[in-house]
C-alpha cells in the first residue's frame, strides 16, 4: 500500500454501512433515503420541468476551459447580480464538477499560517478535508446549549498560535441544522469576515431552501475583489441536478485565478455537456421560478415533517433552511443504534456524531444521540407512511432496548426476532474498522 488511508466522510460512511447490511445502495426502489442530501429530481409543485436531453455538436467534444464555459459564467453571473446585486463579472467565477472539489480547492491551496474557524456542527467533509489537509483548527461551539445557534460574538476569533489569519468555514443554511444567518446577521458576519487578516468560504449549497425565501451572502457583498471571501454554489439542491457535477467558487479575481492555474494540472476543467444542461436551468424566467417553487414545497414539508417527528419523541432543533430536521432521539438512542433497527428495513438517517467536527476515535460524542433526518429526496404523499414506518420502528427498538450492562441494542423484524445477521453486521464492520485504524 502506497497511499494514505482515511474513512469516506461521513453521509459516505452510512450508504456503505447500509449497502452492507442491505445488499442495496440507500435511494434505491424500495429504500428509505433520510440520510441522502439529495432533493427530488422530478418536477416539484409549481416548478419547471427538468430536461430530458441537450443538443451539443462536434465544437462541444473538445476539452473544456479551465474555469468553465463562457455560457455558464455568464449564466451564474447574471443570476447573482440580478437576485443579489452582486456586482461580480464571469472573472469572478471558477467551474468545477460539484461544490464539494471547489471547497477542497479553497481549504487546500490556504496559506499555512492560516487558522480555520468553524461551528462544532456542521457538514460532514469538512472534518474529513480539514484533517486530510492537517488545518489549523478553531471550533465555535454549536451544541444543545446554544440551540446550535452560536452567538455573534462567538466569531470574534483570533489567529491560533503560529498563524496570523483566520479563515471562516461556514454552511448557511447550516447542513445538518438548517438554521440559517440572513439580513442584518449574514451582513454582519460578511462585513467582519472582509478585514485584510480574515476571509469565509460560505456554502450555500442549501440557497433556495430557505424560508421565507433565498438568501446569499453575496448581497452583502461590495466590492468581492477586496475581500478573501469565497461563496460556494452549486446546480446539485436548487436546480435539482446532483448527478450533473456542477458547482462553482465566486470569489475575488486574483483567486480565480490559482483556481484556473488547478484547473490545468488537477482538472482540466469540468464536462462541457453538463455545463451546457446547466446553463439552461439558469435562465432567469425558469430560475425564478425554481427558487419560489422550492422554498414553498421545502418549506412546506419541513414543517409537516416536523410535527411527526415531534409527535414521535424527537426533539427538535432544526432552524428555517434546508432540507434536513436536526434533532435529538427518542428514548435515549443513539444514531447508529437506530440505524441498526432500520437498516434491516432498508431505512437509515445520519448518526449525529459524524457531523461532529470535534470528535475523536478514542471518546464518544455529544451528538451520540442526534440524528439528521433528510426530507429532501421524499416526495410530498409518502409523508404518511414515513411517519408511521419510524413509529413501528421505534415502537419495536423501545420493546427491546437492554440496559447498558446486558449488552448492546438487539434487533427484531416485522414477523419475530433476529438477532444473528445484525450481529454478524456489526462485527465485521467493526472489525473493518479496527483494521483500517491500525493501519
Amino acid at each position: 500500500m502506497i497511499l494514505k488511508r482515511f474513512p469516506p466522510m461521513g453521509v459516505y460512511e452510512t450508504l456503505f454501512r447500509f449497502a452492507d447490511a442491505t445488499g442495496k445502495y440507500m435511494g434505491d426502489a424500495g429504500t428509505h433515503p433520510w440520510a441522502q442530501g439529495y432533493p427530488l429530481t422530478t418536477q416539484i409543485p409549481g416548478g419547471p420541468t427538468l430536461p430530458t436531453s441537450i443538443e451539443f455538436d462536434h465544437l462541444d467534444l473538445k476539452y473544456p476551459k479551465a474555469t468553465g464555459e463562457p455560457p455558464l459564467l455568464q449564466a451564474i453571473a447574471d443570476y447573482y447580480n440580478y437576485f443579489y446585486d452582486a456586482g461580480i463579472t464571469t472573472d469572478n467565477i471558477a467551474v468545477f464538477a460539484g461544490g464539494r472539489p471547489a471547497i477542497f480547492a479553497t481549504l487546500a491551496f490556504l496559506l499555512d499560517d492560516t487558522t480555520v474557524a468553524l461551528e462544532s456542527t456542521e457538514y460532514t467533509p469538512y472534518y474529513d478535508i480539514l484533517n486530510v489537509l492537517n488545518r489549523n483548527v478553531h471550533l465555535i461551539q454549536s451544541n444543545a446549549e446554544n440551540r446550535f445557534r452560536p452567538a455573534a460574538k462567538d466569531y470574534d476569533i483570533a489567529p491560533r498560535a503560529g498563524t496570523s489569519r483566520v479563515m471562516l468555514v461556514k454552511s448557511n443554511p447550516c447542513n445538518p441544522t438548517g438554521v440559517t444567518l440572513d439580513g442584518a446577521e449574514l451582513k454582519q458576519l460578511v462585513e467582519k469576515f472582509s478585514a485584510s487578516d480574515k476571509g469565509a468560504l460560505i456554502d450555500e449549497a442549501y440557497e433556495f431552501f430557505c424560508d421565507p425565501e433565498p438568501e446569499s451572502a453575496l448581497r452583502h457583498i461590495d466590492d468581492i475583489d477586496a475581500t478573501n471571501i469565497f461563496v460556494i454554489g452549486a446546480a446539485t439542491k436548487g436546480l435539482q441536478v446532483p448527478g450533473m457535477r456542477i458547482g462553482w467558487a465566486v470569489a475575488a479575481k486574483q483567486h480565480i485565478e490559482i483556481f484556473r492555474n488547478y484547473s490545468s494540472f488537477g482538472m482540466g476543467g469540468v464536462s462541457r455537456a453538463s455545463q451546457i444542461y446547466v446553463t439552461g436551468l439558469l435562465q432567469r424566467k425558469r430560475v425564478a421560478q425554481s427558487r419560489d417553487a422550492i422554498s414553498k414545497f421545502y418549506t412546506g414539508q419541513r414543517n409537516r415533517y416536523a410535527k411527526g417527528l415531534r409527535d414521535l419523541g424527537f426533539e427538535l432543533f432544526t432552524g428555517n433552511g434546508g432540507f434536513y430536521h436536526w434533532g435529538r432521539l427518542p428514548q435515549g438512542l443513539t444514531g447508529n443504534e437506530f440505524n441498526e433497527r432500520l437498516f434491516e428495513h432498508e431505512a437509515g438517517i445520519l448518526p449525529g456524531h459524524l457531523c461532529d467536527m470535534g470528535r475523536t476515535d478514542a471518546d464518544g460524542s455529544t451528538l451520540d444521540n442526534f440524528a439528521r433526518f433528510s426530507f429532501g429526496p421524499l416526495s410530498a404523499d409518502s409523508f404518511a407512511a414515513d411517519i408511521e414506518f419510524l413509529r413501528q420502528c421505534l415502537s419495536c427498538v423501545h420493546a427491546f432496548v437492554c440496559p447498558a450492562s446486558v449488552g448492546p441494542l438487539r434487533s427484531c423484524r416485522t414477523k419475530g426476532v433476529h438477532n444473528s445477521g445484525a450481529r454478524n453486521f456489526r462485527s465485521a464492520w467493526r472489525a473493518r474498522i479496527f483494521a483500517l485504524a491500525q493501519c
